[in-house]
């Protein structure tokens, strides 16, 4: 008889995995003498462009995840919410990528998911399954926040050349 006091192997493992994205992306390196703790999500954001679209493409997996474990509609569209603000915030040069260190949307993420999961393991039941419609309207949802990113990237650097070519003239 199998027990269905534990969170089945395959999901421990997807949260395993989910945690040490999460953990690269927001929380992997401390500043020395500080609290103050960031990972590779800020990091990327420097590259003009797809930093922040490669940031947001990496917190869809938490996000994904989430909406295969079968996560209300509720929880999807708050863990979308945070990835738009991260990749739109983050698309502003050098203030962008200071906001997010501060907001840290996978971890934001990371939590509701746990807490989809972690409700599932109190009454002691499965996840439940996950809809088609729920599982394709996040990853419609993750495109695009994408494509918005990359729109938003092309405008502010466009604006920025503009700019700086109107200063040395």
């Amino acid at each position: 008889m199998p027990d269905r006091m534990a969170t089945p192997p395959l999901v421990s493992q997807q949260l395993a995995r989910a945690r040490t994205l999460t953990r690269l992306l927001d929380t992997a390196v401390r500043v020395p003498f500080t609290n103050i703790r960031f990972g590779l999500d800020p990091v990327l954001g420097l590259i003009p462009g797809l930093g922040d679209v490669a940031g947001a493409v990496l917190s869809g997996y938490v996000v994904l995840l989430a909406a295969r474990l079968g996560a209300p509609r509720a929880t999807l569209l708050r863990m979308l919410a945070n990835v738009a603000i991260d990749t739109g915030a983050g698309s502003l040069p050098i203030l962008g990528d200071l906001f997010d260190v501060a907001w840290k949307s996978n971890s934001r993420n990371l939590a509701l998911l746990e807490r989809v999961v972690g409700l599932d393991a109190s009454t002691r039941a499965a996840p439940p399954a996950a809809s088609r419609a729920a599982v394709a309207g996040t990853l419609i949802g993750l495109t695009l926040l994408a494509v918005a990113g990359l729109v938003v990237a092309f405008v502010v650097v466009r604006a920025a050349v503009h700019f700086l070519g109107a200063a040395g003239s």
